[in-house]
């Protein structure tokens, strides 16, 4: 191809894409809204009954006091689910009997308490359970087999509670001796 052939074909192809952008960045609004104006618009309004402000609602939300569930944010320990106990009901003049509380949790029956100690630098107590040839060493606040959180560890006893229910329990010392595995 010659060059003078070259520059006509380049000259043509910038004044198509001179075009296309022309066509392109033309603002259509104008076109649209002028399209608009000879249709008649219909307006609905929201589907309220009363658009006035409900003066007694608001006076009733403005005197509600709030009453917390008395749980401390601060605190990492989570509090005890509520749990409401269905009370058995006797039809004498008696009136309802409520159901006796169940009974305080208890470690798992190979699980002892056999002692507790510090770390001279002043950290929290540490108790000492054993669960056959598997020892524990866990602090306040620590979880024992993923059921159990240690609330507090005594001299003779260790309190703890039932993380699933939120019921506390305590163990007391144990005085047997405690054999370590042969190896």
């Amino acid at each position: 191809m010659k060059e003078q052939t070259k520059g006509m074909v380049l000259i043509g192809l910038i004044a198509v894409a001179v075009f296309v952008w022309y066509l392109e960045r033309r603002d259509t609004s104008a076109d649209v809204a002028s399209s608009q104006v000879g249709k008649e618009l219909t307006y609905k309004p929201l589907a309220v009954d009363n658009p006035a402000l409900q003066r007694e609602k608001q006076a009733a939300s403005r005197k509600t006091e709030y009453k917390g569930g008395g749980r401390d944010l601060f605190s990492e320990i989570a509090p005890a689910p509520v749990i409401v106990a269905q009370r058995a009901e006797r039809h004498t003049t008696q009136g309802p009997v409520p159901l006796p509380p169940p009974p305080p949790p208890t470690l798992p029956g190979n699980v002892k308490f056999f002692g507790y100690g510090t770390v001279p630098n002043g950290t929290a107590k540490r108790a000492f359970l054993s669960d056959g040839d598997q020892i524990f060493i866990v602090a306040e606040g620590d979880t024992l087999l993923g059921k159990y959180r240690v609330v507090k560890i005594g001299n003779a006893n260790l309190d703890f509670e039932e993380i699933a229910s939120g019921r506390r329990g305590s163990t007391a010392l144990s005085e047997e001796p405690i054999t370590a595995p042969a190896s």
